[in-house]
C-alpha cells in the first residue's frame, strides 16, 4: 500500500512539470545578441542594419511568445534586445548626423567624386565644369589612401586617394577622375589602412605624371586638414 500511494504521488508530479516546460524562442536569443552588436552603428551609417534587424527580431519573438505563452519563453531577451537596438538606432543616427555636420572645417566645400566625373554625353571631356570650378577652392572630400604593391605603409607625406575600398585595397584599377593627388602639409603624415580617410585643403586640377604606379593624375589637393 505505501508503495503505491507513492508512485500515485510522484507520477501526477511528473506530468505537471512535464506540461509546465517552455521552449526558449530562438528569435528572442537572436534580438538579445543583435542588441548587444548594435552598438557598433556608432561607427557608420551601413552598420544600422543590425538595430532594425535586432528590432524586427524582437518584435516576432514577442508576438510569438505572447500568443503562446505555454509554449515559449524568453520575453526577458526579446523585451532587451528590442530597447538596445533602438537605443543604439537613435544615437547612432544623432551621433553620425553630429559628425557629419560639424566634420567639414570652416571655410571649405564639401565635395564628392561625383563632380569630378566627366559628362558621359559630352564626347571626350576628362575633366568637366563642376570640376573647373573647383580649381583653386578649398574643399572637404572623403576617400582612401591607394597602396601600390610593395609601396610605404607609415609617414606618408603624399599619396593617391581613391573613391572605394575597392580601388585602394583589392587591386581595383581606379578611374583617372577617381583619383586624387594629395600632398600634406606641414607635420601631417597619414598610413595605409582600410579606414575612410577624410581631408580638407585647397583643390588644384593640375596633371602630375607617374604617380604610385598609376601613370598619373589631374587632380591633387594640398591638405592641411586630416582626420
Amino acid at each position: 500500500m505505501s508503495v503505491e500511494l507513492e508512485r500515485a504521488e510522484v507520477e501526477p508530479a511528473g506530468v505537471e512539470s512535464y506540461a509546465q516546460y517552455r521552449a526558449l524562442s530562438a528569435m528572442a536569443v537572436i534580438s538579445g545578441v543583435l542588441g548587444l552588436l548594435s552598438i557598433s552603428a556608432m561607427l557608420t551609417w551601413s552598420l544600422f542594419v543590425i538595430p532594425v534587424a535586432g528590432i524586427i527580431t524582437g518584435t516576432l519573438a514577442l508576438r510569438r511568445i505572447r500568443a503562446n505563452p505555454a509554449e515559449y519563453t524568453g520575453e526577458g531577451f526579446a523585451l532587451a534586445g528590442s530597447m538596445l537596438s533602438m537605443l543604439f538606432l537613435v544615437a547612432g543616427a544623432s551621433w553620425l548626423s553630429y559628425c557629419y555636420a560639424t566634420e567639414v572645417p570652416e571655410g571649405h566645400q564639401r565635395i564628392s567624386y561625383d563632380l569630378l566625373q566627366p559628362d558621359e554625353k559630352t564626347p571626350n571631356q576628362i575633366v568637366p565644369p563642376s570640376a573647373q570650378e573647383l580649381d583653386g577652392k578649398k574643399v572637404f572630400i572623403k576617400g582612401y589612401v591607394y597602396q601600390p604593391s610593395g609601396g610605404q605603409m607609415t609617414g606618408l607625406k603624399q599619396f593617391v586617394l581613391v573613391r572605394d575600398k575597392g580601388q585602394c585595397c583589392f587591386g581595383g584599377n581606379p578611374k583617372l577622375t577617381d583619383m586624387i593627388l594629395v600632398k600634406l602639409q606641414g607635420s601631417l603624415t597619414a598610413e595605409f589602412n582600410m579606414s575612410v580617410v577624410k581631408l580638407a585643403g585647397t583643390f588644384h586640377v593640375e596633371p602630375a605624371m607617374g604617380t604610385d604606379g598609376l601613370g598619373g593624375v589631374i587632380y591633387q589637393l594640398e591638405a592641411d586638414h586630416l582626420q
